[in-house]
């Protein structure tokens, strides 16, 4: 949750995604563990859910699935871009893909939860290799792009709809994610000792495809070109995510669960309060972060560009000379914005522990 905010900080100041100094690769680079870690947990929550709400999960998940569609289209569209400008800019991100993921899980949490978790990782592990073919095969148009291409900008079936998070792999991450519930639900030694082998095994995996170029990304890593061989190493394909870019995220994820399991002290009480109210978190926090950068434009322009009303973060414009900016004021944004949301998150945190209203498992 607090990784998050560093990107979403970043693409308020201007700087690029990813390059093209070491430390502006690292702060975007830092944050693609978030997604997967999103995505393929909110799949191990429902596991959980359904183990005491068996009847309701299938519709929970549906119930749930449009809701997140409806407030990306709708209210976080409005936070991201401090704009109504509907008709030319729709954004397809993270909250959509895990809305039409649910949706889908609805019917598929039928299964039992160890087939549902084999078909998750065979979706990760073949994608890469399968619906390239599969797209040429069969003629969908331009339905595919919000399967599989990604990000996709321009009007799709005549909406101004930008895809950034494709359909496939994520429904296969979730679908891992519940299946891997399962091993949660072991002593903990071993269900310690799994967490580390499938961890270590996922990341060991990716070391393997991508150091020798085998499969698993369609952008291979370089030693002699434009980026660093480091660099050009750890810059795999996220839209749509690769093999190469899920084992990356997702295996050091897992291998950490034990450690962080036994974490103790003030700053993980802290950061607690987040994690208990992510959804809530995550609607604050980019309509504040997008209002901290209009402060920073006043004080540093004197004025609030009109560029911080154009439509971020996908469909932006170059930003305007002499507006971008430093690596350092970022972080320090980044730590205001942080320390602001805990206040609101803790006071929200405790009214869901006082009270049971249905609504707030929507929030």
């Amino acid at each position: 949750m607090v990784l998050m905010a560093i990107d979403h900080v970043r693409v308020y100041s201007g700087l690029p995604a990813g390059g093209p100094t070491a430390g502006i690769f690292f702060t975007r680079w830092i944050t693609h563990f978030v997604a997967p870690a999103f995505i393929f947990l909110a799949g191990t929550s429902a596991f959980f859910y359904g183990r005491t709400r068996v009847a309701d999960l299938s519709r929970f998940l549906l119930g749930r699935g449009i809701w997140l569609i409806l407030l990306e289209l709708t209210v976080i569209r409005v936070a991201w871009t401090f704009n109504f400008d509907f008709a030319h800019y729709l954004l397809a991100g993270v909250i959509w893909v895990i809305g039409w993921c649910m949706i889908i899980m609805a019917p598929m949490v039928r299964m039992r939860p160890r087939t549902l978790g084999i078909v998750g990782v065979a979706i990760i592990a073949l994608h890469n290799r399968v619906m390239g073919p599969l797209i040429n095969a069969i003629p969908l148009g331009e339905s595919w792009k919000v399967l599989y291409i990604g990000p996709f900008e321009g009007p799709l079936n005549g909406t101004p709809l930008i895809v950034l998070y494709s359909i496939i792999p994520w429904i296969g991450v979730m679908a891992a994610g519940y299946g891997f519930g399962t091993a949660l639900t072991l002593e903990p030694a071993r269900r310690d000792r799994l967490c580390l082998q499938v961890g270590l095994g996922a990341t060991a995996l990716f070391f393997i495809l991508r150091g020798f170029n085998l499969y698993g990304d369609p952008r291979p890593w370089s030693g002699g070109g434009e980026m660093p061989a480091l660099l050009s190493f750890l810059n795999t394909t996220k839209y749509p995510a690769s093999l190469s870019f899920l084992l990356m995220t997702l295996g050091p994820t897992i291998a950490l669960i034990p450690l962080v399991e036994r974490v103790r002290g003030r700053v993980a009480q802290w950061l607690t309060v987040f994690g208990r109210v992510p959804f809530f978190y995550y609607v604050l926090h980019i309509p504040l972060i997008h209002a901290l950068a209009l402060v920073v434009s006043a004080i540093r322009l004197g004025e609030v560009s009109p560029w911080l009303f154009a439509n971020h973060p996908m469909a932006t414009p170059p930003p305007p000379d002499g507006y971008t900016w430093t690596l350092g004021l970022l972080y320090l944004i980044w730590t205001i914005a942080v320390v602001l949301l805990y206040f609101p998150c803790r006071w929200y945190a405790e009214l869901k522990a006082r009270r049971q209203d249905w609504w707030l498992k929507y929030l």
